[in-house]
């Protein structure tokens, strides 16, 4: 049978070499074990029903937080033949041992973020035209690393994300075993604007507040396509390679087709959170490190977990202000995301001059309580209307400033800000919170040297930007360590601080011989002889 070992002496070149690759992957056990149960056992080869059946993707109801495309579900059906067609070359009677092990390394081989963009495009352009949906694009050549010309509309960068987010969910769903039905799609407006105004020529200034992307009609170009996907969400192409072995991997745990059904649950649990299942999956996507893990288990969670686990601080829940959100951050000893959700227009007068906005920051370590800037890393991030990322420059260090009232000391001649900031310099922050967080300031990047150019807010402009702040949130990534170590951390302290209460009795002297006695009795009695114990 294929699956045989290459030991063997009839063993051909070809066959070695496509082995000796998967093997160099850790993937060829896992392969011999798919194939076996894939294949005709009298042919040996695996007909190209069962890999269709393998990489199919189906669901009978969905919802959308926004206005699902009608093209999606026919774009699902289509997937599955569309991805055996791009990796497998069957021969008469259906896909070989070797062809299957050439179809893997094809995909899932180490590869840049611009080959492995091109297999991702390259695929959903054959699903759009099996699904009778042409695009405007053209392939040069079947080779990996060929150029693809052409452009996007709008529509077409909103459905190839959501392509990628149910490949994305699939992955979590076989992984964790859940069984369960596809979510309600995420709104993935903000990737799609971000996109547009990174890629497309707008003659007019574009309201990104209020636009309606299915009407869209400007052309994003594919060269431009590829260098907002290096730059954004580097990790969007991987979603290909990891669907495609999550799929070979889970044979035994694939769930029928139809019992993927559409499931609000998890999507009702975050509809109060600034951190929504499109936000978490944006900023996973611009993560290739631990990190990423731990944003994906916030945008899917599993059966053991909720999305709020990893919630530290809510203002709306733990109270307004520095000294409630430190209750709630202090002692966690991992990677932190601080969201801000903010309004800059007249929240009195309302109409066109309301702009809700959000912005975060994504820091590699736990806050301290320090008068000047601190950290070694992270990330800023324009998360609503628009979506950018802006890391580190590696000129600068002034990552994370936030610091509490002083104690012990009355006066300061020079007092340091109070409050939380990000990039900049003390009294020029990129972004600010005042320690009430009823305000965050928002000044142009060039006050920041640590971090990346670019608009934290649309039209942002060289003035600082004063908003009045509707809710922060702080996300713990640390994993369960770093949970399990702040939970130690308030138990300990919640232990002093009931010891401080308590009073020991036994360790003070009986009323007899205390000074307050002796001094009420020479008050009465001045004459009364005494006796000096000694």
């Amino acid at each position: 049978m294929g699956a045989s070992s290459s030991s063997e002496q009839n063993v051909s070149r070809e066959q070695r070499e496509v082995e000796t690759v998967a093997a160099s992957m850790g993937a060829l056990p896992m392969l011999q074990k798919a194939f076996s149960k894939l294949a005709d056992p009298e042919t040996s080869t695996v007909p190209l029903e069962n890999l269709q059946k393998c990489f199919s993707v189906a669901y009978k109801e969905h919802s959308y937080a926004g206005n699902i495309p009608d093209s999606l579900p026919v774009l699902l059906d289509h997937l599955s033949s569309s991805v055996v067609d791009q990796f497998f070359l069957p021969a008469k009677g259906g896909v070989s041992w070797i062809e299957f092990v050439k179809g893997y390394n094809k995909c899932c081989e180490r590869m840049s973020v611009s080959m492995s963009l091109t297999l991702l495009v390259r695929v959903f352009l054959a699903t759009e035209r099996n699904a009778n949906m042409p695009l405007d694009l053209e392939i040069e050549s079947n080779d990996v690393d060929c150029k693809i010309n052409g452009s996007f509309l709008p529509i077409h960068v909103l459905l190839l994300l959501l392509m990628c987010w149910v490949m994305s969910w699939d992955c979590r769903n076989l992984k964790h075993s859940e069984g369960k039905g596809i979510p309600t799609l995420p709104d993935l407006n903000h990737l799609v604007l971000s996109a547009i105004t990174s890629c497309a020529k707008l003659e007019n200034n574009l309201n990104v507040w209020d636009s309606n992307i299915s009407n869209l009609e400007v052309q994003l170009s594919t060269g431009k396509f590829v260098t907002w996907v290096s730059s954004t969400v580097p990790c969007l192409p991987d979603i290909l390679r990891q669907y495609f072995h999550s799929r070979l991997q889970t044979l035994d745990e694939l769930v029928p087709p139809n019992s993927f059904i559409g499931d609000t649950s998890s999507t009702t649990e975050c509809d109060h959170n600034i951190l929504t299942h499109g936000r978490a999956w944006g900023i996973s996507l611009t993560q290739k490190n631990a990190v990423n893990e731990e944003i994906l288990r916030a945008c899917f969670p599993s059966s053991g977990d909720k999305m709020d686990d990893n919630l530290l601080y809510r203002s709306s829940t733990h109270g307004r202000g520095l000294n409630r959100f430190w209750s709630c951050v202090e002692g966690y000893k991992g990677a932190l995301l601080i969201l801000v959700a903010a309004n800059s227009g007249d929240v009195h007068e309302g109409g066109s001059n309301d702009r809700k906005w959000v912005v975060g920051a994504l820091t590699d370590q736990s806050f301290e309580n320090k008068d000047m800037f601190y950290g070694s890393s992270g990330c800023l991030y324009a998360i609503s209307p628009v979506f950018h990322v802006f890391p580190s420059t590696g000129k600068d260090k002034n990552f994370v400033y936030s610091h509490l009232h002083p104690t012990g000391r009355v006066y300061e001649p020079h007092p340091k800000p109070v409050g939380i900031a990000f990039g900049g310099t003390l009294g020029n922050e990129r972004i600010f919170i005042d320690e009430d967080f009823a305000r965050v300031t928002v000044r142009h990047h060039a006050v920041d040297k640590t971090y990346q150019n670019g608009s934290l807010v649309p039209a942002q402009g060289f003035l600082p930007i004063e908003a009045l702040i509707s809710e922060v949130e702080v996300w713990g990534l640390g994993g369960k360590e770093a949970k399990a170590v702040q939970n130690s951390h308030k138990k300990r302290e919640e232990l002093f601080t009931e010891q401080r209460r308590k009073v020991d009795l036994k360790t003070f002297a009986s009323w007899e011989d205390s000074p307050e006695n002796m001094m009420m009795e020479m008050m009465s009695n001045p004459n009364a002889v005494r006796r000096e114990d000694r």
